[in-house]
C-alpha cells in the first residue's frame, strides 16, 4: 500500500514537473507553428489553447515517465531508508536525540547567517545552502560529542523543578487550610533552619553511634560483609537522599550505571534482611539550601555526631576538613592483608607482561599486585618467587619480586 502511494505521488510531481516545463517553451513552439487556432483564449485561467494544449500534453509525458522510473525511485529510497535505519539503530537513543539538537540548532543559527549574508550579489543566494550544511553538521557533531557535557550543565534544572513544585504545593496547603478569619499574628520567632529539613531532634540520636553510609560504598558492596562480622557497632544510617541518588543511578539510560545502581538496592535490602547484631535505620532527612549528595551527608554526620563510612578518597578528605570522623573500608581492607617480608617465598601465576621490558605481573587472592622481574618468560606459568620489597600506598599494596 505504501508504494502505491509513494508511486502516485512519484507521477504526480513528475506530471506537474512536465506540465510546467512545456508550457514555459509554449511560446516558442507557437512561434514555429503560426496558427490563428492556437492563439485562442479557452476561459481557463487566461490561457490560450496552445498553452492548455503544452500543459495537457507535458502533464502527460511527465506522468508517464513518472510511473515508468518510480519502481527504480522506490527501490532506492526503501536501499536508502534501511541504510539508515541501520546507522541508528547502532546509536544510543541519547546521541540520537542530541543529534537532532545540535541539527535544529545549527540550522537556526545558517538561516540567521544567511539572512544578513543573501543580500551580497551573485553569490547571495548559495551562501544560506553552504552555511545550512556546515553548520548543522557541525551542531550534530558538536552535541554528540560533548553530550554528556551539556547534560550536566543543564543538571540543575531538575533541582528547580522539583523546588517549584514543592512551593505549589505548600501554597496549596496552605490556601485549603487558610480560617475565613485571619487569626493575629504570632510574635516573630527567632531565625531557625529551614523546616524541610526536618531535625527531627537530631541532638536526641547522638547517643545512637550512627553509622552514615555514602552511596559509592553502598554500591561497592563489602559493607554488607563487614556488617555481618560484627565489628561495626551502633546504627546503620541511610539517609532518604542517598537513597533517591541510588534510585537516580538505577534508572539511569546507560547500562553500566543502572547495573551499579541496582546493585547498590540489592546490598542494601540484603543488609536489612541479614540477622545481624547492625541496626539499621532510614532517616526521612534532607537539606534542600545544601547541593551535592557528599555535602549533605558530611552536614548530617555534624548534627547527629556520626561516621561517615565511605570508599570515596575526596569525600574522605572533606569530611575530616570538617571535623567528621571517617571509616573507610580500603583502609580497613588494606590493614587486614597478610604482611609479606623480603626473602619470603610464594607461588604465583604469571598472568600478563609488566610495564617494563621482561616484568611480569602476578595476582594474590585479595588483588595485591605482584611484579615480578624477568617474569616474562614465565607468561601463563605458576612459578616460585621470592620477594624483594613490598610498596604500601593509600590506594593498596605492591609487592616486587624475582624468580627463584
Amino acid at each position: 500500500m505504501l508504494d502505491k502511494a509513494i508511486k502516485f505521488f512519484i507521477t504526480l510531481t513528475f506530471a506537474i514537473v512536465g506540465g510546467a516545463a512545456l508550457h514555459q517553451v509554449s511560446p516558442f513552439l507557437i512561434s514555429y507553428i503560426n496558427l490563428e487556432f492556437f492563439k485562442i483564449e479557452t476561459g481557463i485561467f487566461e490561457l490560450t489553447l496552445a498553452s492548455l494544449v503544452s500543459i495537457l500534453a507535458g502533464a502527460t509525458l511527465g506522468g508517464l515517465g513518472g510511473w515508468f522510473i518510480s519502481p527504480f525511485l522506490i527501490g532506492k529510497l526503501g536501499k536508502f531508508t534501511a541504510f539508515v535505519e541501520k546507522q541508528l539503530s547502532k546509536m544510543p537513543i541519547n546521541d540520537v536525540i542530541a543529534g537532532a539538537v545540535g541539527l535544529a540548532i545549527g540550522l537556526i543559527i545558517a538561516n540567521l547567517l544567511g539572512n544578513a549574508f543573501a543580500r551580497i550579489p551573485v553569490v547571495g543566494d548559495y551562501i544560506p545552502v553552504i552555511f545550512s550544511i556546515v553548520l548543522g553538521y557541525l551542531g550534530v557533531k558538536i552535541t554528540i560529542k560533548k553530550r554528556k557535557e551539556l547534560t550536566g550543565s543543564f543538571s540543575f534544572i531538575p533541582h528547580v523543578l522539583k523546588d517549584i513544585l514543592r512551593s505549589r504545593e505548600a501554597d496549596k496547603v496552605v490556601k485549603e487550610t487558610k480560617p475565613e478569619e485571619k487569626p493575629p499574628e504570632p510574635p516573630p520567632e527567632p531565625p531557625a533552619e529551614k523546616p524541610k529539613v526536618n531535625l527531627v531532634k537530631l541532638q536526641e540520636h547522638k547517643n545512637k553511634n550512627y553509622k552514615l553510609l555514602d552511596t559509592n560504598v553502598i554500591i561497592d558492596g563489602r559493607i554488607a560483609d563487614i556488617c555481618k562480622t560484627g565489628f561495626l557497632e551502633g546504627t546503620l544510617l541511610i539517609p532518604v537522599f542517598v537513597l533517591e541518588e541510588l534510585q537516580y543511578i538505577a534508572d539511569s539510560s546507560d547500562t553500566l550505571r543502572r547495573v551499579r545502581g541496582r546493585r547498590g538496592l540489592d546490598v542494601l535490602q540484603k543488609i536489612r534482611e541479614d540477622e545481624s547484631n547492625m541496626e539499621v535505620e532510614i532517616m526521612n532527612v534532607d537539606f534542600e539550601e545544601i547541593q551535592g549528595v557528599d555535602s549533605k551527608l558530611v552536614r548530617l554526620a555534624q548534627k547527629l555526631g556520626g561516621k561517615i563510612i565511605t570508599n570515596d578518597f575526596n569525600l574522605n578528605k572533606v569530611a575530616q576538613l570538617r571535623g567528621v570522623e571517617v571509616l573507610n573500608i580500603n583502609e580497613l581492607s588494606n590493614s587486614v592483608k597478610p604482611v609479606v617480608i623480603p626473602g619470603e617465598t610464594m607461588r604465583v601465576q604469571v598472568v600478563k607482561d609488566g610495564k617494563e621490558p621482561g616484568q611480569g605481573v602476578a595476582y594474590l587472592d585479595d588483588g595485591t599486585m605482584i611484579v615480578i622481574e624477568n617474569g616474562h618468560r614465565y607468561l601463563s606459568r605458576t612459578i616460585s618467587v621470592e620477594v624483594t620489597s613490598a610498596l604500601q600506598t593509600a590506594a593498596g599494596r605492591m609487592i616486587f619480586a624475582k624468580p627463584r
